[in-house]
């Protein structure tokens, strides 16, 4: 089973980077531009710690699929994904937008991308992590 968990972790974390590279390096993009005064410029990103996060939540995400699930499979990984999807799609997206001065455009954005973003993920669970 931790073979099973390490592929699957790093299927999540390679699916999370590419997906994250499109949704807000191409998608967002401009919106970021145009709402360059609420981040750090691009050379002072702070990218290691940002692929940390990823591997943090990916190991979670994969681990509370492979412990709280019962009955594995496709399914089960596209049903946990798209509700993990909600859960930190409205925090990032509107939680954020209810806080920050972003425009609304980016926090759908983020809302809708992170649950594509993690039913992508489930379903690799789903496909990989199974008894």
């Amino acid at each position: 089973m931790a073979k099973k968990l390490i592929i699957g972790t790093v299927a999540v974390f390679v699916a999370w980077s590419v997906l994250d590279f499109v949704l807000h390096g191409v998608l967002l993009q401009k919106a970021y531009a145009d709402t360059a005064s609420l981040w750090r410029p691009m050379e002072e990103m702070k990218m290691g710690v940002m692929y940390t996060v990823t591997l943090i939540a990916s190991v979670t995400f994969v681990f509370l699929y492979a412990k709280m699930v019962t009955k594995t499979g496709l399914n089960s990984g596209l049903l946990y994904g798209l509700l993990i999807g909600i859960l930190w799609g409205v925090s990032f997206g509107y939680g954020t937008y209810s806080v920050m001065p972003i425009p609304y455009y980016m926090a759908m954005t983020w809302f809708f991308g992170t649950i594509v973003e993690c039913t992508v993920a489930g379903a690799l669970v789903g496909l990989l992590v199974k008894d």
